[in-house]
């Protein structure tokens, strides 16, 4: 009871604010999206601007008005203007700021955003389902267990898988108008799930993500990182973009299956990488086959296809990883194979990408 009638306070204080563009009240006019309000007291929210340029003083106003509600502990909110998107430049408002951390993001100090970080990896594939999530999130685990101070960045805004591969539910802090990264299996982790509603989609178009992706970046307080792993989204669009235009990365990591449908996006992904002139540091070939109980091998999805694009583009070729069930298993549990089962033979094939990428990275 005590947190329904909180949540009647919210939306009478978010009543109270007007849309610039109607004079009507902001939940009248329908602007406010997926309020929820914890238990803590902590409250989040989204508000669809009526313009770009109104974005980010309407978002202010909206969290002002709600923070000065007695029983509130927390404000998280973003702004989105979709209706405006085309006329708006990459540097306005909320698009800009969707995160609410700070008033403004500077695209031309994108490549002073990570200082503390020496080298910084993404891991990419030319289309969903091959994988790339859970190989990056066990890649980052086992670069942590050599000893490196070690950061994941899950870069996918429309489906962040980290909070799940993870464990991880609690809302990371913020300090000094930096967002703290959570600490799990020796690794610092952020994603744009741990900041809003698991339950809600994002329908954010392309300065919204990538305003975000930079703000993941220049905004989280990372510290000091030997290696930062960027979960980067499948396919070839603005966050990767954003990333290159970043100027902070060492290298791509492309992560396929065998088959020739994965392999034709494989080949457009290097390709994009090149145009940016960011190196490609080896190519992976996961769902390799199964294994069965005898030691025969079932080639599910073909036989060496991710190897053969690897040599035909001259890139590197890291290695395979085969099915294995309890690569499954680790992830629906929320830890990494590397932490779940140490000693299968998943966490070897896991643990031998990451010596081979090791060798690669800036000292």
């Amino acid at each position: 009871m005590a947190n329904d009638s909180l949540t009647m306070r919210v939306r009478a204080a978010l009543s109270a604010v007007a849309n610039p563009r109607t004079g009507r009240s902001i939940v009248a006019d329908g602007l406010t999206q997926g309020l929820t309000v914890g238990a803590d007291g902590a409250v989040r929210f989204a508000i669809e601007a009526p313009d770009s340029a109104a974005a980010e003083s309407l978002l202010e106003e909206a969290k002002r008005a709600v923070a000065a509600v007695e029983g509130v502990t927390r404000v998280s909110a973003v702004a989105t203007a979709h209706r405006a998107a085309a006329q708006s430049s990459p540097s306005s408002g909320g698009h800009d700021d969707p995160l609410s951390v700070r008033k403004r993001a500077r695209i031309d100090k994108a490549s002073d955003s990570l200082p503390g970080v020496r080298n910084v990896i993404a891991v990419a594939s030319g289309k969903g389902g091959v994988g790339k999530s859970t190989i990056a999130a066990n890649l980052a685990v086992a670069f942590a267990e050599r000893g490196l101070a070690t950061g994941l960045l899950d870069a996918d805004i429309y489906g962040p898988s980290l909070p799940t591969l993870f464990g991880l539910k609690a809302r990371p802090a913020l300090r000094d108008g930096k967002i703290v990264p959570l600490e799990a299996f020796g690794v610092k982790a952020m994603s744009i799930g741990l900041l809003v509603d698991p339950d809600k989609a994002l329908a954010w178009r392309g300065p919204m993500v990538m305003g975000a992706v930079r703000q993941l970046m220049g905004d989280v307080d990372w510290g000091a990182l030997d290696v930062l792993v960027i979960d980067t989204p499948p396919g070839t669009g603005d966050a990767h973009l954003t990333l290159a235009q970043s100027k902070k990365l060492t290298g791509a990591v492309i992560v396929s299956t065998p088959q020739e449908l994965a392999l034709a996006d494989v080949r457009r992904g290097v390709a994009l990488f090149r145009t940016v002139n960011v190196p490609i540091l080896g190519v992976i070939e996961n769902m390799a086959w199964l294994e069965g109980p005898d030691g025969t091998r079932s080639y599910l999805f073909g036989r060496g296809g991710a190897e053969r694009s690897a040599r035909e583009l001259d890139a590197p070729f890291l290695g395979f990883v085969p099915i294995f069930p309890e690569l499954r298993e680790a992830s629906d549990t929320g830890a990494p194979l590397i932490a779940h089962a140490p000693d299968s033979p998943a966490a070897a094939a896991i643990r031998d990408l990451a010596d081979k990428l090791a060798t690669t990275l800036n000292p």
